[in-house]
């Protein structure tokens, strides 16, 4: 690693570059946390150095100070200056020696101040990027980082952790990608991947592939030169002739439409490839870019929307009715003040809901309060309440509700706490609508209680809608949505 750093002839550096890759990949997980431990302190910047630079930057506002200094160029510098007759400055005008001088400093001191900023991992990184397989190799290199963090949360190493993010944000411009559309003809290595890396609705066979390539949907992919046959990230896309309320329409239930009588593109899924690209917002350039591509090809597709999960919501309401049931026996049990968890007291459901839900209590959902019984209905590992006749009619509009107000009001950071939603917020869509039992697998009862949601992409919005949700978090709705609030 540290010959990487500090070789200078590019043949003994590629051969240098190679023996570090393939010596990194033969290590243990334990062994490239060690490494990477030591490139994050030892490779860091020399704050020394900084420390010093920035103690002569401000000794130059007050020309008296004692912590003045100046280099041996410097001063052949000034005199060189100061024995010229007259000198321009910046704006053309005419300039005094001294002046002219001071600035010459200046400008030297922020010169090295803004290198002595940059770690000096920041050279292999660099390095790394112009070498064949390096930038998939940086890939893997902060996806290790990333699992490393989530065990020991060091500082030099989230710093290391942010700088080849930032890094690998700027190699991965909308410029350096290559957008195609993945087709049934491309090679099989391909849509291998394709089905491996699909990461919402797992691809059941080659039947339900090919489908999904084929007649009335599409498949676009971005590609980078550096990482050749496989996509960094890709988006599925059904024509359709209104907007999907449900997944089974996507998927299996209706044969598709000629393509002709399309009117809305609706995006469906999108599965990102490389976990060491978390973070990088690749998917918002991918999905204008799909936007751009579909509308110059197919005029009379006019609507742009989603069918998306809410991977947040149960654990969001699970983790809500817990923390009330516990203020609630700690209320009626005398231990309030001793539960850390019992802070703030919320009556989660409406009186009506209260009622309905006491009404179903039996043996399988008992409870003292409706809280209680919705948490124990919920929270059954085969989720039975999810097929039941009974059940279902009364959990739908209190679900839906809770689900309108964990889209739009429940927030982290200023920002919507689910992870889609705000993926798409930022990209500028809006909230349109939720709909009930849109996903009936495992999975989407486990993640949504079934419940989906369609974020339209409206043109003349999009960039407005983005300001505003960056700037103040406003979340742009339907209001149909704000109705169930």
């Amino acid at each position: 690693m540290h010959s990487a750093i500090s070789a200078s002839k590019t043949g003994v550096l590629d051969i240098t570059l190679n023996d570090f890759q393939e010596g990194y990949f033969s290590l243990s997980l334990e062994d490239r946390e060690k490494l990477l431990l030591v490139l994050a302190k030892e490779y860091d910047v020399n704050r020394e150095q900084v420390r010093e630079l920035v103690k002569q930057y401000l000794g130059l506002e007050n020309p008296a100070s004692k912590s003045l200094f100046v280099s041996l160029i410097d001063i052949l510098l000034i005199i060189f200056t100061l024995i010229s007759e007259r000198s321009l400055g910046d704006d053309g005008q005419l300039q005094s020696p001294k002046k002219e001088a001071l600035s010459s400093v200046f400008y030297r001191i922020e010169w090295n101040l803004r290198h002595a900023l940059k770690p000096t991992y920041e050279v292999l990184f660099e390095r790394l990027n112009t070498h064949p397989g390096g930038l998939r190799f940086l890939s893997i290199l902060r996806a290790d980082l990333l699992s490393i963090l989530t065990k020991e949360n060091m500082p030099s190493l989230r710093t290391l952790d942010s700088y080849l993010k930032e890094k690998l944000g700027m190699w991965l411009s909308p410029a350096t990608l290559e957008l195609h559309q993945i087709t049934w003809d491309d090679p099989a290595s391909l849509l291998e991947k394709i089905v491996a890396y699909e990461a919402v609705h797992p691809i059941s066979n080659l039947l339900d592939l090919k489908r999904r390539l084929g007649i009335g949907r599409r498949c676009f992919g971005y590609f980078h030169p550096s990482i050749p046959g496989e996509p960094l990230i890709f988006i599925e896309v059904a024509l359709m002739e209104t907007v999907a309320q449900t997944i089974q329409e996507v998927l299996w239930d209706n044969p598709p439409i000629p393509e002709n009588q399309a009117t809305c593109a609706l995006f469906y899924s999108i599965s990102s490839t490389q976990p060491g690209l978390a973070g990088i917002n690749l998917g918002k350039f991918l999905i204008k870019r799909v936007i751009t591509l579909v509308k110059k090809e197919m005029p009379h597709v006019t609507t742009f929307a989603t069918l998306s999960p809410i991977p947040g919501y149960m654990q969001w309401l699970l983790s809500k009715l817990s923390s009330q049931s516990r203020f609630s026996e700690g209320e009626h049990g005398g231990t309030l003040s001793n539960s850390p968890s019992s802070t703030f007291s919320e009556k989660v459901l409406l009186p009506e809901e209260e009622q309905a839900l006491m009404s179903l209590s039996d043996d399988s959902s008992s409870g003292s309060n409706g809280m209680e019984v919705l948490l124990n209905l919920l929270s059954q590992k085969n989720c039975e309440w999810a097929t039941s006749p009974r059940i279902l009619p009364v959990l739908e509009p209190i679900l839906m509700r809770l689900c309108a107000r964990y889209l739009l009001q429940e927030k982290k950071r200023g920002k919507a706490l689910d992870s889609v939603a705000n993926f798409h917020l930022q990209n500028g869509a809006m909230v349109e609508r939720i709909n009930w039992m849109a996903d009936r697998s495992e999975k989407g009862i486990h993640q949504s209680g079934g419940i989906m949601v369609n974020y339209v992409y409206r043109l003349d919005n999009i960039e407005d809608y983005a300001q505003s949700y960056f700037g103040s978090g406003k979340i742009h709705a339907s209001p149909g949505i704000h109705s169930r609030l």
